[in-house]
């Protein structure tokens, strides 16, 4: 069965539309930038609301709750990689200054035998859509074209 996961993309209306995104976190990720940023998302288990679980992952991974707002359902699409992600959207022009992610741990440099602690994200930003389009993982980008298709 394929794994799920979940998301919140939150956007704005400044001069256009703008959405905020996630820059991985850790040293597989620490000289990408184009095609390499997210939705923040993550795993769910079968027992756990898609909704609930974008709203976990938001704080987990952004370090603040998702404001309230109206939900915009952006649906499911499958990833290159057989992930399914669904993903929603909240307007809030969220104030992102002591955003802070949760950390992981892995062996690095791998076989080295050390272990070391990363943030699952680095960084969290505001872009415009089309800037948005470039930064975001392909597979991901859809959800800017239903986010509009809603707006």
């Amino acid at each position: 069965m394929a794994k799920r996961s979940a998301g919140m993309l939150l956007f704005r209306r400044n001069d256009g539309l703008e959405v905020l995104i996630a820059h991985p976190g850790g040293p597989l990720w620490a000289r990408k930038d184009e095609g390499a940023w997210s939705i923040p998302k993550g795993l769910y288990a079968d027992d756990e609301e898609p909704l609930a679980a974008a709203r976990r992952e938001f704080a987990e991974e952004v370090g603040l709750a998702v404001p309230d707002g109206n939900v915009v359902e952006l649906g499911e699409i499958k990833q290159p990689s057989g992930k399914l992600v669904t993903a929603f959207a909240v307007e809030s022009d969220l104030d992102i200054t002591d955003s802070v992610s949760n950390t992981f741990e892995m062996e690095w440099p791998r076989g080295s035998g050390k272990t070391r602690s990363y943030p699952e994200v680095d960084k969290v930003e505001w872009f415009g859509v089309d800037a948005a389009r470039d930064k975001l993982l392909k597979g991901q980008r859809p959800f800017l074209d239903r986010l509009l298709e809603q707006l």
